[in-house]
């Protein structure tokens, strides 16, 4: 099986990374390395363990998201990659399990993610505690039964936990470094992959665990960068990539979208707006599609209301 470097991007959230960190010394496989690509000005304190942790500088006055991944290969000397947000705590066999299943299919995997209310980590976890608490995205499929199933629409592809050969890594070029800031840049590189027929799969097994984080869903704290990135997509690829989050942004007033005409911004998110999409502390995940659904239910009774 091949042997996998670990790589985490990471701004913020020292709390997080320490318990990746945990997770990854928890592995019955061990990582060839950690790979930490750091998106601010200082490295992180965090405790030696029994393999080998590299933390890298990644400039950028926005989340260079893109730019940090492509840099988190090159540090690395692994034969495979696992992509772990910095978020994510992965399970004792998540190195194992994708080893064994790129040893199997030369392409993109993702693994499986459970969500974590507020508080599940703090003190001294174990897996069972997590394991009672974790819910499933209602937005996102699950894997399948057993195996490995092949996803037939690349923008299924989730960046948060996915693994790939460093070879066909590399063969393909790596995430668009034009993207910057949130949003749109894993979305680009499933759109590559399929072009050059390599295939993205869902896997049973690399779990990870998601750590609550207060966050917006769609992301209106990120609207300047998710706008600029579809229009980046648009021009490379001839249509808009992120439609669900554009659309709730038109819905919300925020954007005109106005097909073959630049995207405009045409106000700023406000309290209100803010209320409505954050991530309230008993969930434990944010949910676009409700936020939409009731947009689009407020809408239609402001229709149906006289004059």
């Amino acid at each position: 099986m091949p042997t996998v470097s670990v790589v985490t991007l990471a701004k913020g959230r020292p709390a997080h990374l320490r318990n990746v960190l945990r997770g990854l010394e928890r592995q019955t496989q061990k990582p060839a390395e950690f790979v930490v690509a750091v998106m601010q000005d200082a490295p992180y304190d965090l405790p030696e363990v029994g393999f080998p942790v590299r933390q890298i500088r990644v400039e950028g006055t926005e989340l260079p998201l893109a730019a940090a991944r492509n840099r988190g290969v090159a540090a690395s000397t692994g034969e495979a990659v696992a992509f772990l947000d910095v978020d994510c705590i992965p399970t004792p066999g998540f190195v194992a399990e994708y080893a064994q299943a790129l040893s199997d299919l030369d392409g993109l995997l993702m693994g499986e993610v459970l969500h974590l209310p507020e508080h599940a980590t703090l003190g001294d976890w174990d897996y069972d505690d997590l394991a009672r608490v974790a819910e499933k995205h209602s937005d996102r499929r699950g894997p399948p039964a057993s195996g490995i199933e092949i996803c037939t629409d690349y923008r299924c592809f989730w960046s948060l936990n996915f693994a790939i050969r460093r070879a066909t890594f590399e063969a393909v070029g790596g995430f668009d470094e034009r993207y910057t800031g949130y949003g749109g840049e894993d979305t680009d590189f499933g759109k590559l992959l399929d072009r050059r027929g390599i295939p993205i799969a869902w896997m049973k097994g690399a779990l990870a665990y998601h750590q609550y984080h207060p966050h917006h869903m769609p992301p209106i704290h990120h609207l300047d960068s998710v706008v600029r990135n579809a229009e980046l997509f648009e021009a490379k690829w001839g249509y808009r990539t992120m439609g669900h989050w554009l659309y709730a942004f038109k819905v919300m007033g925020l954007i005109d979208d106005t097909p073959d005409q630049p995207i405009r911004i045409l106000r700023r998110p406000d309290a209100a707006d803010l209320a409505l999409t954050g991530q309230k502390s008993h969930q434990p995940y944010t949910n676009s599609a409700s936020v939409i659904r009731h947009l689009e239910a407020r809408a239609r009774e402001a229709e149906a209301e006289p004059a």
